[in-house]
């Protein structure tokens, strides 16, 4: 699926108007609240609500602490249709977005509704800021929310949204719950429906291989591979076939950290300048408040900086560079408040625990011989290792995505091979066989099948313990995500790198877990539904997920298609005409501007991509990457103090490149 990431210039953002009733409110925690027609949902702690008078449309307005952002529930008294009902909401509230929206979806009804419509809406990148509209019927009633504002707090305050929009249900409904059931075991019929709904799954998305293992109460029932390693090759996958597993390593990390706990070489709440001196974030202040589980917990106020890492790291970065990173970086909120995923900071985890055990060893080779003889040994993951090269060679899956016309491709492993760079965070391989092993030791709080006892339960579970939110009912611990939302723990944590994503799930209650790789960017739609899939079969549960899986792959298709005809291939030659040759940067390095034909490359250094133009809704021009995999990075061209330009932006950066000749 293509990296969906708010690139553009930092500009202000008029937000639209509503009409108020009475005096709005600063939330002092988490509020549960009720909308004019008797809807429920839960409005955030520090987040101001209020009341929006208009009897043809009444509703609730909810403003984040940063103020340029909304989300406003309406309710509008008669329409037809979702489109009819989005068009009364816009007349009460000034929705500055387009009228036309640039993509609309059906999706299925879910926590109540009988039917959802989302609107997608185009901005232009100079604007920052995002735009969606989701329409919600129950029976013959409307409710729409609207939410719109800049991208920065909308990416610092994303968890505050999802508990919002997770959490609103019609009048008198209920979030569907599993607790104080008895799981079933997964016999013959129920582990052919899961793996059943795995193969249907990768036919709808385009999936070519998955690694799948599933065990229940310390009994293997499945473990082996579906479809092949590359697309249209012959070597299918097998329970060895090894996947890039991305994050899912951050949890393999804090398991060593409850080790040296264990062993008394490190604490949860000692200061990680006490553990590891080098270590420094942003100012003093700062630097001083961090602890050693602040590192892992996404709770710091850190936010992602993923550009820095796709632009600036080689194959020869070495591990200090991550601490070099933080020294730079500062919480854009503060301590607790709100879910920010920083992957410098679990690799900082990992490099201060491989320092501790082993430290007269480089961070980087401590790391990796701590990971093996302490947690890959100990668990029998003999598949899983760092060396990319060594997993290319043997038994592995290749990673792909869809190319600019929504076709699956091989994708380059170009970027994947960064990730050594900063590996605790996401740089392992790993195999079902493995990952099933792995899971076991979470069912069974780090006990081994001897008997013997690789980790004290104490610390292994002190992961488990619910942090920073994430949702309604869910949570963020240490490497580990805790999902309480169908009423019984959910523990798992997904992986994404280019062609690669997975998930591992534990249910600590039913004693069952499984573990899903795959070898296609579009992967990442299996995941969620893969693990409602599990508690339908074992709970008898709706049956939502085929339904999830199928919206899924039409939105993705219908997406494809949009983002296709924005874009131009190869660029016109007036737009070429406008770029310098080389470009740099003093935060994210260099881009060479190459042509082959008719083609134009950027060049990065470590990586490359041919590019396309594209027109934005304001009349500026972009240059988009449109490599499989590597697509969706999009460069805006201006002028700065006479000099060609080219800009960047995530959710809360830009960066920008100075034309050089």
């Amino acid at each position: 699926m293509r990296w969906r990431l708010h690139l553009g210039i930092t500009c202000a953002l008029a937000i639209g108007a509503a009409h108020p009733a009475g005096a709005a409110s600063v939330l002092s925690a988490d509020t549960p609240a009720v909308t004019a027609a008797g809807n429920t949902f839960t409005a955030p702690k520090g987040w101001t609500i209020g009341r929006v008078a208009d009897a043809q449309a009444p509703g609730v307005l909810l403003t984040p602490p940063e103020g340029n952002a909304h989300i406003v529930l309406l309710e509008p008294a008669k329409a037809a249709d979702a489109s009819s009902a989005l068009a009364a909401a816009r007349q009460v509230y000034n929705f500055t977005a387009p009228r036309v929206p640039r993509l609309v979806t059906a999706q299925p009804g879910r926590n109540g509704w009988d039917s959802a419509t989302r609107f997608d809406y185009a901005l232009s990148p100079n604007a920052h800021a995002s735009a969606v509209a989701i329409a919600l019927r129950h029976g013959p009633r409307w409710t729409v929310a609207m939410t719109e504002g800049s991208d920065a707090t909308l990416e610092r305050r994303h968890a505050a949204v999802a508990l919002i929009l997770q959490s609103l249900r019609p009048a008198g409904s209920k979030a569907e719950s599993f607790a104080g059931r008895a799981a079933h075991s997964l016999d013959a019929p129920r582990l052919a429906a899961l793996t059943d709904f795995v193969r249907h799954g990768m036919d709808q998305l385009g999936i070519p291989g998955v690694g799948l293992a599933v065990i229940d109460h310390g009994r293997v029932v499945f473990e082996g591979g579906l479809g092949h390693r590359r697309l249209g090759g012959p070597l299918p996958v097998d329970a060895h076939t090894r996947f890039m597993i991305a994050s899912n390593t951050k949890s393999m990390t804090t398991l060593l950290l409850a080790r040296l706990v264990d062993e008394g070489k490190l604490r949860w709440d000692e200061k990680v300048t006490d553990a590891y001196p080098g270590f420094r974030l942003g100012n003093d202040a700062t630097t001083r408040q961090v602890l050693v589980r602040h590192l892992v917990c996404a709770c710091t106020g850190v936010p992602r900086n993923d550009l820095l890492w796709f632009f600036t790291a080689t194959r020869a970065t070495p591990p200090e560079d991550t601490f070099a990173q933080l020294a730079a970086l500062q919480p854009t909120s503060g301590f607790g408040d709100v879910f920010q995923y920083n992957n410098y900071m679990a690799a900082a985890a990992g490099f201060v625990a491989g320092h501790l055990a082993y430290p007269r060893l480089g961070l980087g080779t401590a790391y990796d011989r701590a990971m093996t003889e302490d947690i890959f040994r100990p668990l029998g993951m003999f598949d899983t290792t760092f060396d990319t090269d060594a997993a290319l060679a043997g038994n592995h899956a290749d990673p792909h995505a869809d190319d600019l016309d929504g076709h699956a491709s091989p994708a380059s492993m170009d970027i994947n091979r960064l990730a050594a760079v900063d590996r605790p965070g996401g740089g392992a391989w790993s195999s079902a066989h493995d990952m099933i092993r792995y899971v076991n030791n979470e069912l069974t709080a780090g006990r081994l099948p001897d008997g013997k006892r690789a980790f004290s339960d104490e610390n292994l579970l002190a992961r488990r313990i619910p942090g920073v939110q994430r949702g309604e009912n869910d949570f963020y611990g240490m490497g580990l995500i805790i999902d309480r939302h169908w009423g019984v723990p959910v523990i798992h944590h997904g992986g994404s790198l280019i062609g690669f994503k997975s998930d591992f799930v534990v249910l600590p209650e039913a004693g069952i877990g499984a573990v899903l790789l795959t070898n296609a960017d579009n992967g990442v739609l299996l995941l969620k539904p893969f693990i409602r899939k599990l508690l339908e079969i074992l709970y008898d549960g709706r049956p939502e997920a085929d339904g999830d899986v199928a919206a899924a792959a039409a939105e993705m298709r219908a997406d494809s298609e949009k983002t296709r005809r924005t874009l131009v291939v190869p660029p016109p030659a007036q737009a070429v005409a406008s770029l310098a040759p080389a470009y740099i940067s003093p935060d994210l390095g260099h881009i060479t501007v190459r042509q082959t034909g008719d083609r134009v490359i950027f060049d990065f250094g470590t990586w490359r991509s041919e590019i396309a133009s594209r027109t934005n809704e304001d009349g500026t021009l972009s240059f988009v990457t449109i490599d499989p995999g590597e697509d969706g990075f999009a460069f805006t061209a201006g002028t700065k103090a006479g000099k060609k330009i080219l800009t960047i932006q995530d959710g809360q950066h830009s960066y920008t490149y100075t034309g050089a000749s």
